[in-house]
């Protein structure tokens, strides 16, 4: 198939024009194809085949040195008016960026190939999904997007003659770290990356369409981009009721997603089934619920801590067709490692920036000593993980019961508390926080507030992002009940009082209850908490006395947080909804 939209072929040839590919690719969705592009990648030293008995078809990518992880320093919302980025995002003129990124595209491709990248974020077809053009020199992007996302002529042939897709154009070009960009067009549809071979500046369907163009989209077409996972909770009765929930990094966003329930649990009947584990579009349905897809196709998950222990669905997702990237080429069984994965680590091997390693001189404390990056990463495809959802390829979506916001908190946040209604839902959301926990990024404790887990993904003013929280409120008639929750509550000594991992399923089993109005609670200043009693902890090594504690709201803490609430508020001044400003009044009284 051809490319007939002419749309596309314009964007293409504009982009060859700038670019000056030797030769151009369409991207069909065609195995043999795929393969081949595999073989020239191992060719060439982009990737290595890894051992075809213990990991089929897959294969290891090393990132430049420079080059290992998203740079909010470098990434931009253009737009015309400064106002609309916000003062959370940097801003850059359109005209100005354009200018600015064209020179340094200017025969960035010269003697390379132009892949062209027909994507779909969501099952093709669905009302819910939007497409996608990517164009890059990248085999690596190429067969990344192949397992993030669905790619093809299927794509170009459900898109037609329509002109509404998301142009992406990316190039390597000399990855100088000086002259990298991630640029945003909101208002034109559009994304450039350049001078990046990392996933995540790259991967443009992920974070920089389905959140930083998405949440732009949505709010002017009435739905939400999410930085959220989905999960369906089956009880033993059979009945599957679904939450999405959002976690700033580090809080352990995918192990819930892929939650595997305590023993207790298991043998009553309970199952966990994951539809996403990063973002969630969310839109009214006409049964006046909110309906949530996950746009990707795949998992784009951290490696290091990744093992049979603390997550063997993702681990497990990782054993074919998936892609490693600055992990450990193990060289005895030609495999790969990552700290955390098992023990003892490989005595032959490579590491991640592609030097000998010897792990003898591994030392927990120092990350320069890791074989594998702190940041290396595995892409695999979600029908992979043992417990992937029926609905994953629903095209409507799966109705959502719970809204769950979550940080890391050592005193302030209890354990679990419920917003009184949607807007003191999204108050609760708009001053989520998580405190620093390593010396290495500074000091220790330090609240960083990042709002629905969204700081760095929303593709417009994060005051204006607020507003629209609000109006979806009055879309739907059936709104899912909002919560909070904090796994992360430590004792005088800093250790976890809640186990966490498995057992997070007898605090989501409460959420439920609640969300049927099958359980009482008792009201606070921030809200209501449960009845110690009804946090079930049969077979944990806790007493009803730890769950009284972990469910206390302390005052004085919350007149504190309150005082970070304003600071963090007063940025957005007067385009602040004064929906938060009176919950923010509501909270103060309540205190």
């Amino acid at each position: 198939m051809l490319v007939t939209n002419k749309a596309v072929q314009k964007f293409i040839d504009e982009s060859a024009a700038l670019c000056k590919p030797e030769k151009i690719v369409l991207i069909t969705g065609d195995e043999a194809q795929y393969e081949a592009l595999r073989q020239e990648a191992c060719q060439t030293g982009e990737m290595i085949k890894l051992n075809e008995e213990k990991l089929p078809n897959c294969y290891l990518h090393r990132s430049a040195l420079n080059d290992v992880a998203r740079v909010e320093g470098r990434t931009f919302i253009c737009c015309k008016n400064k106002e609309d980025a916000g003062p959370i995002n940097n801003w850059m003129d359109p005209t100005e960026a354009y200018a600015k990124l064209s020179e340094i595209f200017d025969g960035s491709m010269k003697g390379k190939t132009m892949y062209v990248i027909p994507y779909s974020m969501g099952a093709v077809g669905s009302k819910f999904s939007k497409i996608g053009i990517e164009l890059t020199d990248s085999i690596y992007v190429v067969l990344s997007m192949n397992i993030m996302t669905r790619v093809g002529n299927k794509v170009l042939e459900a898109l037609g003659q329509s002109e509404d897709f998301v142009r992406g154009l990316h190039s390597k070009a000399d990855l100088d770290e000086e002259k990298r960009y991630i640029v945003h067009f909101p208002e034109d549809n559009a994304i450039w990356s350049v001078n990046s071979g990392y996933g995540g500046n790259v991967l443009l369907g992920k974070k920089c369409f389905a959140l930083r163009i998405a949440s732009f989209q949505g709010k002017n077409e009435g739905w939400m981009a999410e930085h959220m996972l989905i999960l369906g909770v089956e009880n033993p009765q059979g009945e599957v009721k679904y939450i999405a929930a959002a976690f700033p990094s580090a809080c352990g966003k995918t192990n819930l997603a892929m939650l595997i329930p305590p023993e207790l649990y298991q043998k009553k009947g309970y199952k966990v089934w994951c539809v996403g584990d990063d973002i969630a579009w969310i839109r009214p349905g006409k049964d006046g619920r909110l309906w949530a897809i996950n746009p990707e196709n795949g998992f784009f998950g951290v490696a290091p801590g990744t093992n049979a222990k603390s997550n063997p669905n993702a681990l497990a997702s990782t054993k074919k067709n998936a892609i490693f990237t600055n992990v450990v080429h193990n060289l005895d069984d030609n495999t790969v490692w990552w700290e955390g994965l098992d023990e003892p680590a490989p005595e032959n091997a490579i590491d991640w920036k592609g030097e000998k390693w010897d792990y003898r001189k591994y030392d927990k404390k120092d990350k320069s000593t890791c074989g594998a990056h702190p940041n290396s990463r595995f892409t695999a495809p979600a029908i992979n993980c043992p417990c992937i959802s029926s609905e994953f390829e629903a095209p409507d979506g799966v109705p959502l019961s719970a809204i769950v916001f979550g940080g890391r908190r050592a005193k302030t946040a209890p354990l679990v508390y419920q917003a009184r209604d949607w807007n003191s839902g999204v108050f609760v959301g708009s001053i989520m926080a998580s405190e620093t926990t390593a010396a290495a990024t500074g000091a220790v404790g330090v609240v960083r507030r990042d709002p629905m887990a969204m700081r760095p993904f929303v593709g417009y003013n994060m005051a204006d992002y607020f507003a629209h929280w609000i109006e979806m409120g009055a879309k739907a008639e059936k709104l899912p009940k909002i919560f909070n929750v904090n796994w992360f509550r430590t004792d005088d000594e800093g250790h976890f009082i809640w186990p966490g991992f498995g057992d997070n399923l007898r605090v989501l089993e409460w959420i439920l209850a609640r969300c049927e109005d099958k359980v009482d609670a008792v009201e606070t200043p921030i809200g209501f908490v449960p009845n110690p009693e009804d946090i079930n902890i049969e077979e944990l090594d806790i007493t009803i006395d730890t769950i009284k504690e972990l469910l206390t709201v302390d005052k004085d803490m919350w007149l504190e947080e309150v005082k970070g609430i304003e600071e963090f508020y007063a940025q957005f001044g007067d385009r602040l909804p004064k929906e938060l400003v009176e919950k923010l009044e509501e909270l103060k009284k309540a205190l």
